[in-house]
Formats: C-alpha cells, sequence, structure tokens
C-alpha cells in the first residue's frame, strides 16, 4: 500500500502539469518512477524500460483527462491533428518496439540528453516567431515520425517539440496546448503496444507487467492523475503559465541530472 500511494501521489502531480502545460508527464514522471521501482529491487537491469513503458501509458489518460478541457476552450485544431498524428504513431511505435534491445545505460543517458534539450527550450521560453504556414503533407508525415521517435524515448507525448514546431508554423498559441495533448493520445497508446512487445518475452520482469508495463504502478499512477489533469487545463487559462513553465524547467534539470548520475 505504501508504494502504491507513492504511485498516486506522482499521478497527482504529473496530472496538473499533463493539463496545465499541455504535456503527457512522462519526462517528469520517468526518473520518479525508475526510483520507485529500484527501491523495490525490480529487475535492475530493466529498470529504465519499465519506467518508460509504465508512464508512456499513463500519458494516455493524463492527455485524454487534458484534452476535455481544452476541447471546452476550443483549443484543439483537428486538421493538424489528422495530418500529423499519423507519422508521430509510427515513429513512437519504431522507438518503443525495440527498445528492449537497447542496453539500459544508453535508455537513461539518452532520456537525460533529450529532457535537458527540452528543459533549456522552456526555460528560454523563446516561441519560436511565424516563419513559414503547416507545410504539405509528406514533410508533415516525416516531422511527425521524427517526434514520435523521440516522445517514444522519453516517454512524452510529444507537446514539447510538437508545440514549438507548430507555433513556428504560425498555428495560434491558444491552439497548439490542446492541439499537442490530442496528438500525444494515439502516439502514447502505439507507445505503449511497443513497450509489451518489446518486453514480452524479457525474463525476471516482477509479477504484474504486460511487457515493461507495471499494471499496478499505472493504475496508481492514473487514480491520482485523471483527477487532477483537468485542475490544471482549468488553471492554464487563469495563472502565469510562462513563469510555471520556467519553474518545470528547472524541475527537469533536476530529475535529469538525478537519471545522469545514476546510470551514468
Amino acid at each position: 500500500m505504501m508504494w502504491f500511494a507513492a504511485y498516486v501521489a506522482a499521478g497527482a502531480f504529473v496530472g496538473v502539469l499533463a493539463g496545465l502545460l499541455g504535456i503527457g508527464g512522462g519526462m517528469t514522471l520517468v526518473p520518479v518512477m525508475a526510483a520507485l521501482f529500484a527501491a523495490q529491487q525490480f529487475a535492475p537491469d530493466h529498470v529504465v524500460h519499465m519506467a518508460l513503458a509504465t508512464c508512456m501509458a499513463s500519458v494516455v489518460f493524463t492527455s485524454s483527462s487534458s484534452v476535455r478541457e481544452h476541447l471546452k476552450f476550443k483549443g484543439v485544431d483537428f486538421d493538424i491533428v489528422k495530418r500529423m498524428t499519423p507519422g508521430m504513431v509510427i515513429g513512437s511505435l519504431l522507438a518503443t518496439s525495440f527498445s528492449a534491445w537497447i542496453p539500459q545505460r544508453m535508455l537513461a543517458l539518452s532520456f537525460a540528453v533529450i529532457v535537458f534539450c527540452g528543459a533549456t527550450q522552456i526555460l528560454l521560453n523563446k516561441k519560436p516567431e511565424a516563419a513559414r504556414s503547416l507545410p504539405s503533407a509528406g514533410p508533415l508525415f516525416a516531422v511527425g515520425v521524427v517526434i514520435g521517435i523521440i516522445a517514444g524515448l522519453v516517454s512524452a507525448g510529444g507537446a514539447f517539440l510538437s508545440v514549438p514546431f507548430m507555433l513556428w508554423c504560425g498555428v495560434p498559441m491558444k491552439k497548439t496546448i490542446g492541439t499537442g495533448a490530442m496528438m500525444g493520445i494515439p502516439l502514447a497508446i502505439m507507445g505503449t503496444i511497443g513497450y509489451a512487445i518489446s518486453g514480452w518475452n524479457v525474463t525476471g520482469l516482477p509479477p504484474g507487467t504486460i511487457g515493461f508495463v507495471s499494471i499496478t504502478a499505472l493504475v496508481g499512477i492514473v487514480c491520482g492523475s485523471v483527477f487532477t489533469a483537468p485542475i490544471g487545463a482549468r488553471l492554464a487559462h487563469r495563472l502565469p503559465v510562462p513563469t510555471l513553465k520556467r519553474i518545470f524547467a528547472c524541475l527537469l534539470y533536476v530529475l535529469a541530472a538525478k537519471m545522469l548520475w545514476t546510470y551514468w
């Protein structure tokens, strides 16, 4: 029960971030879950795999809960969703399906580097100027694949990349957060399937897992996050989000440094 309570607390915190900032929460949650799994002495060679997989599964629920609130404010551009999502889904599935072949240390270091870059982008808070319009279907699909691959490696919904890209293409800010969260749902679904397939035949995993996905941890995270994500989404329209994003970026630096220190 103590560990389950820890999962619920982590989920509640990430749920607020998901609604507030339009993220799936994976970047924040992965180091926390890796530490919790390690403390329970789960499969030492696959702690990071399990953390990534479980957090990717949780993104499905946190993003869904967040999107419901953004839809109330008409904050989703469904045309962009239809054109960009297929590439993101394929990229996510490619990155996660072969994750069992990637050594845990390499996964952890890749996660830390990508999160450091993402945190820097958030901290600088430099919104790309609208330099062009959205590209045609082919280039947009290719961009989606790249975003999907990177998001799969850090168990994120991809909003930390898709939002700046949409801003650069002239999409209004109020549309980008909800649209990014919406595209994160199918990306996370396919990423979860990929992690489940990748870990299906791995031995030594604890009971209650499907591939690399810990069902017990997932239930705890979801119990905490689905109630707090709508709160975060409502706060996004009332609070000074730029200031909160800078605080969030500093938190990402700390968590990425922890992951780097642990697995270096």
